[in-house]
């Protein structure tokens, strides 16, 4: 069982770092989600990463690190567009796809020629990066296809047991992970929607595009069907399709405050009062997780707009709702 640290302290971040260098296992806080990290130079450590979270080794993972500094030691070329993007947008939730050189492993990168790289914003994070002095490979410290923790008391128990060290930041702040994007041919495509709106991003840099369909995942959370909780996941744009329905203990996830009384349901969850998309986004996961946790037999998810934050928000709930919505979204 990994030991729960406070990683706001100085000695929990030193004892962290002693484990990694070691090769092994540290979950830790960034402003998205709570990542589970081993040194990216080191292949064995992160194949434990593969092992401890079922992940599939065609999955990449994203690099961590502590300074934009360091990402030209990391990637062939760091075009001046993407660097833009960086200078104003890291420390932050974005990650930046581009070729790698050959000191990343291909374990990291499932064998693709490029790597995804982030400078996260959360203070222990950024503390942990820069004592280790090396980049660090960290996935949502769940089991895959589950849903991301962002909070410690999220983590799931068998990710608790295979891990040395845990270290506790609080809730964050963020609650998506970050947004993806690759620059390829001197544009930049969308791989991920995530805690950074698209529309900032073009802002800085123009229009980025949908990347085509690939064979091959070219960054994490790709899969059609991924964020899942383990009970029943269901879209609705309506409330009164939730009465057609006819389920028992059912529970309900508004994105906002409904404008009509709430009754003759087990539970329900309300993102943001005020329909707030940064508050709604830093709820999901958790409001998920309270569901997952309940008596109820099935939960009922509103439709967001995909706009702004929208976009992640719903790229996770069409995901993890994939075998069971009721939400078409040819019907837009």
């Amino acid at each position: 069982m990994g030991k729960i640290l406070d990683g706001f302290k100085k000695e929990s971040i030193k004892e962290a770092v002693k484990f990694l260098k070691e090769g092994g296992l540290v979950v830790f806080p960034t402003e998205t989600v709570y990542g589970l990290g081993a040194n990216v130079f080191d292949p064995i450590a992160v194949s434990k990463i593969f092992e401890v979270k079922r992940r599939p080794r065609f999955d990449p993972l994203i690099v961590h690190v502590g300074d934009i500094s360091y990402v030209e030691k990391l990637v062939e070329f760091f075009p001046p567009q993407a660097k833009k993007l960086g200078e104003r947008f890291w420390p932050g939730p974005l990650t930046i796809v581009l070729p790698k050189r050959e000191c990343v492993p291909d374990i990291v990168t499932a064998g693709l020629p490029t790597v995804g790289i982030r400078i996260p914003s959360h203070p222990v994070a950024l503390s942990l990066l820069r004592e280790a002095g090396f980049p660090i490979s960290a996935p949502s410290a769940n089991t895959f296809g589950y849903l991301s923790p962002t909070s410690v008391n999220q983590i799931e128990p068998q990710i608790k047991e295979q891990v040395d060290i845990i270290l506790d930041g609080g809730k964050c702040k963020v609650g998506l992970e970050s947004t993806i994007v690759l620059f390829y041919e001197e544009k930049f495509f969308l791989l991920r929607p995530g805690g950074l709106p698209v529309e900032e991003i073009e802002e800085i840099i123009g229009k980025v595009e949908p990347f085509p369909p690939s064979q091959k995942l070219l960054s994490p959370g790709s899969l059609p069907v991924h964020y899942s909780p383990k009970k029943p996941l269901i879209l609705f744009k309506n409330f009164e399709e939730i009465k057609r329905k006819g389920f028992k203990k059912i529970g309900v996830l508004f994105y906002k405050k409904p404008d009509f009384e709430i009754e003759g349901i087990e539970k329900f969850e309300i993102l943001s009062e005020k329909g707030d998309l940064r508050e709604a986004a830093s709820n999901l996961f958790s409001a998920l997780y309270r569901f997952d946790n309940s008596d109820i037999d099935v939960i009922f998810a509103e439709v967001v707009e995909e706009k702004g934050l929208g976009r992640a928000i719903m790229d996770r709930l069409k995901k993890g709702s994939a075998k069971f919505s009721i939400y078409d979204k040819e019907k837009e």
